[in-house]
């Protein structure tokens, strides 16, 4: 998709300047509370990230776009890949965005992307269960159809609410999306029709729900934002501050206790903060690391880098603009 440098160079001037000014106090924890970096080499292009329920401290990810239909369990206490899933029963993926789990440790994954900017006539799920045992095997999945009921888009966000198992997608849009809502139950028969129900202001590059489901993320690629999920009638909260760059991946961990940030590219860094509360606050991230908010703020913290923050911006700038020319 092709990206307008000046918007981005001017959103993360204005993010820059609002990352909070204080890292939280680490928990000690494993499993990748604090953080992790992804060391599997076949794993160059982490786009969408899951905490396993099965198995604590384990994250489900898979490449953008690969040589087969794979999915990765690598284990947040050391960053190694502890399984490599192929999925049977589907055709060749074709740009896999996004990666969540439902009710019964049902897999979702999302083959949602159109890089020839929403142009494809229909996209496809994946639906599978989540192995009981770690070790390289086939899973049988079952394939779904999906069409948008307002026309062919680009997307990379799709997320599974944990109580109802209804499957949604926000698609991937400048000037912010769309929350799309499936059907009540996917149909591997026919065309599931993903219909539009309420905005969402963000340049989407994936979402998460929270454990209980009463609250959704959604981040780009310089900030992200916290809606109330209000039964789909999203409310949004607060802010969030996100690692800034090639930012592809979100997911709660399985206590709901921690946000995950990940990114793309080889030996890829995934980001640990603190959830975001109620009260709309922009968490800080406990694994250090430069990070850009977006959004309102909630506090009077939004200026406490000063300087710090327009020295950031700059020495990302010419980065971003070789980064954002990708399609």
């Amino acid at each position: 998709m092709r990206r307008s440098f000046a918007l981005l160079a001017s959103a993360l001037l204005v993010g820059a300047f609002a990352v909070p000014a204080s890292a939280a106090d680490g928990d000690g924890g494993s499993g990748g509370s604090d953080g992790f970096t992804i060391k599997d080499p076949r794993i160059t292009e982490s786009s969408g990230l899951a905490a396993s329920r099965l198995h604590p401290g384990v994250y489900w990810t898979h490449n953008d776009q690969d040589t087969g239909p794979y999915l990765y369990a690598v284990d947040g206490a050391t960053g190694e890949t502890v399984a490599r899933v192929t999925l049977s029963g589907v055709g060749t993926p074709r740009d896999v965005e996004a990666i969540s789990i439902g009710p019964g440790n049902k897999i979702f994954v999302g083959d949602i992307g159109d890089n020839l900017g929403g142009t494809w006539p229909y996209v496809w799920i994946y639906e599978l269960p989540e192995p009981r045992e770690l070790k390289d095997q086939t899973v049988k999945a079952t394939q779904y159809v999906v069409k948008y009921a307002d026309g062919a888009r680009d997307a990379e966000s799709m997320v599974v609410h944990p109580k109802t198992g209804r499957v949604y997608i926000i698609d991937k849009n400048e000037d912010g999306g769309h929350l799309y809502e499936g059907p009540a139950k996917l149909s591997s028969s026919g065309t599931n029709v993903f219909e539009p129900t309420v905005p969402v202001d963000l340049w989407a590059t994936d979402a998460a729900f929270s454990p209980d489901g009463e609250q959704l993320v959604v981040r780009g690629y310089l900030g992200g934002i916290r809606y109330a999920w209000n039964g789909g009638k999203i409310q949004r909260k607060g802010r969030i501050s996100v690692p800034l760059g090639q930012g592809e991946s979100a997911t709660y961990t399985a206590d709901g206790k921690k946000l995950l940030l990940g990114m793309e590219g080889a030996n890829s860094p995934v980001q640990a903060q603190d959830a975001p509360g109620d009260g709309g606050e922009t968490p800080s991230s406990s694994s250090g690391g430069t990070s850009a908010s977006s959004g309102d703020s909630s506090d009077g913290n939004t200026l406490k880098v000063g300087a710090v923050g327009l020295l950031v911006a700059c020495a990302v700038l010419f980065g971003l603009r070789r980064l954002f020319r990708r399609t």
